[in-house]
């Protein structure tokens, strides 16, 4: 859903989103992987996405530093969802972190641990490619349940989010 979101807000800014998801178990809470692929111009790439230039980090026990090193070049982008701070994240020095406590500000709203638009929020600030205007449009089409809660959600995660420039 997030994923999705992400791509909406992308195309109302005027660009070219494609996404798609792998799903492991079918069940609820099982770790799902999305790809978002965005461009000025339109995507005719059919791949996976096997170099990312961004990664969002949904859930920190996630996080998988070997994978990391061999998946992205340095300069790349991370955003993550924890409580911890940069200390806990050293051996990513030479990426920009992005670090939000999503989950926190999502229970003290009331969304429990609906995060998505918390991180997405988070997001907006992370890329400067992407104004949060978009992001709100797309929460607003999107997310019917506790709308304002949701809206809400993505102005903390903004507000909130602590950005690490690489170490030179």
């Amino acid at each position: 859903m997030a994923s999705e979101m992400l791509g909406l807000a992308f195309f109302k800014a005027g660009m070219y989103p494609q996404c798609y998801s792998l799903f492991g178990g079918e069940r609820r809470g099982a770790p799902v992987v999305s790809f978002l692929r965005v461009d000025k111009e339109r995507i005719f790439l059919k791949c996976d996405i096997k170099y990312p230039d961004e990664l969002l980090y949904f859930d920190a026990t996630l996080v998988n530093l070997e994978e990391i090193l061999s998946l992205m070049k340095p300069g790349s982008r991370i955003l993550i969802n924890t409580s911890e701070g940069r200390d806990f994240y050293r051996g990513m020095s030479e990426y920009t972190l992005g670090l939000i406590n999503g989950t926190g500000i999502a229970e003290d709203l009331g969304l429990g641990h609906v995060i998505n638009t918390t991180v997405l929020g988070a997001y907006c600030r992370f890329n400067p490619d992407l104004s949060m205007g978009y992001l709100i449009e797309a929460v607003r089409e999107m997310v019917p349940a506790k709308e304002e809660t949701n809206l809400e959600a993505v102005k903390r995660g903004y507000d909130s989010l602590k950005i690490f420039h690489p170490e030179t």
